[in-house]
């Protein structure tokens, strides 16, 4: 079973520990440096790890400022992908904002150059968008009123 969790001062070393693939080192800003981001945006974001079966597997941050839900840093830890987790985990993500925050439309950014994400985001039901910002490419998930 896939579950976020908070990060806490149990969880929060493991996962400093988490790691990308070395393809996607360019594309997947430190675990670090993402909580740190979450620490100075306390108020707009929400960084949780991403366990399996009690396991952690990855990190996401979530941002939610501005009446503009984002899921702004997401990984799987190399030694876990190709499992399904990052899938059932993006889900997870999609409905939480739905849930906590009324979100009816979800961004995300993605590398211009990372194809391997945006195809990914693709098959959760993002839609690429023409918005650009410093290289990044925003991707748009619209949630119909009867979602979930």
């Amino acid at each position: 079973m896939v579950e976020l969790r908070k990060i806490n001062r149990d969880n929060y070393e493991e996962c400093l520990n988490l790691h990308t693939t070395d393809t996607n080192v360019d594309f997947v800003d430190p675990v670090a440096w993402s909580l740190a981001e979450a620490w100075v945006l306390y108020d707009d974001s929400r960084p949780f790890a991403i366990y399996a079966d009690n396991v952690m597997v990855g990190y996401v941050l979530m941002y939610i400022g501005e009446n503009n839900p984002q899921i702004i840093n997401f990984m799987i830890d190399s030694r876990f992908q190709k499992r399904g987790y990052g899938s059932a985990a993006a889900r997870l993500c999609v409905e939480y904002l739905w849930k906590e925050y009324n979100a009816s439309r979800i961004s995300l950014p993605v590398n211009l150059e990372n194809i391997t994400a945006q195809k990914f985001w693709s098959n959760i039901g993002f839609e690429i968008t023409d918005d650009m910002e410093d290289g990044y490419l925003y991707m748009r998930l619209y949630i119909p009123e009867k979602y979930v």
